[in-house]
């Protein structure tokens, strides 16, 4: 992967940033996907933030070794503080657990009044985003799921609007496995889901000989509870 080739995940939160966007892309990394949308003239304005201080230089490094300092701003900062009111209209964050993606939107919720477009790229725990956008009227416009690696990526895009508009009567599996997930049923979400299915039947079957407590049942219950909304949605394609 450079800044001519990107991955399949990153080409896949790439395609859905708009033409011309001014975007900010949080955890940036190596500063891959600003260089290549700018290199390819398909954003006209980008911020690369990072926190840790390796990832930052290299960021500013890539950055001027393209030649494009004067299009992209590499900050060092704690998510969306690297951001000023008004600056960016597409905000991506990508490579991070869905429950941290939630907390940095979360935090710099002063930061989102400009922005038009959320693209969310989360490792684990797609859950977690989908209940913050849905809690903070973002409405959820697609998803894709795509395997890369022998890994299983999700992207997530929203839009300021209705955050329950695209659920249905069957919203606790759709937040689990996603609302346009889990009506494609690609290979790559069989494949996720029924690997998911399979690994929270062995740690109940765990459970079942550990010593009773509070919380080994809850946890138990919760699984359960996981297992048979993955079952709903799946059904004979998880046999």
């Amino acid at each position: 992967m450079n800044t001519d080739r990107l991955s399949n995940r990153l080409e896949t939160v790439a395609k859905y940033i708009p033409a011309g966007a001014k975007f900010a892309d949080i955890g940036s990394d190596h500063a891959y996907l600003p260089c290549y949308m700018l290199k390819k003239q398909k954003a006209s304005f980008a911020i690369a933030g990072e926190v840790v201080d390796g990832p930052f230089l290299s960021a500013q490094k890539q950055v001027v070794n393209e030649g494009l300092s004067d299009v992209i701003s590499v900050r060092k900062g704690n998510g969306l503080e690297v951001i000023n009111d008004g600056e960016v209209d597409c905000i991506t964050i990508a490579g991070m657990g869905g429950s941290l993606i939630a907390a940095i939107l979360d935090d710099g919720k002063d930061k989102l009044r400009s922005v038009k477009r959320l693209v969310l790229q989360p490792n684990v725990s797609a859950y977690s985003i989908r209940i913050w956008l849905m809690d903070n009227d973002w409405s959820l416009m697609t998803e894709e799921i795509i395997e890369e690696d022998d890994k299983i990526y999700e992207v997530l895009v929203a839009e300021k609007g209705e955050g329950k508009k695209p659920y249905s009567s069957h919203i606790d599996a759709e937040l689990l496995l996603g609302p346009y997930l889990s009506k494609e049923k690609n290979q790559a979400f069989q494949k996720k889901w029924s690997i998911e299915k399979a690994n929270w039947e062995r740690i109940i079957g765990r459970l079942k000989t550990a010593n009773e407590t509070e919380e080994t049942a809850a946890k138990r219950q919760e699984l359960s509870w996981k297992i048979a909304l993955v079952q709903e949605v799946l059904g004979n394609e998880s046999n």
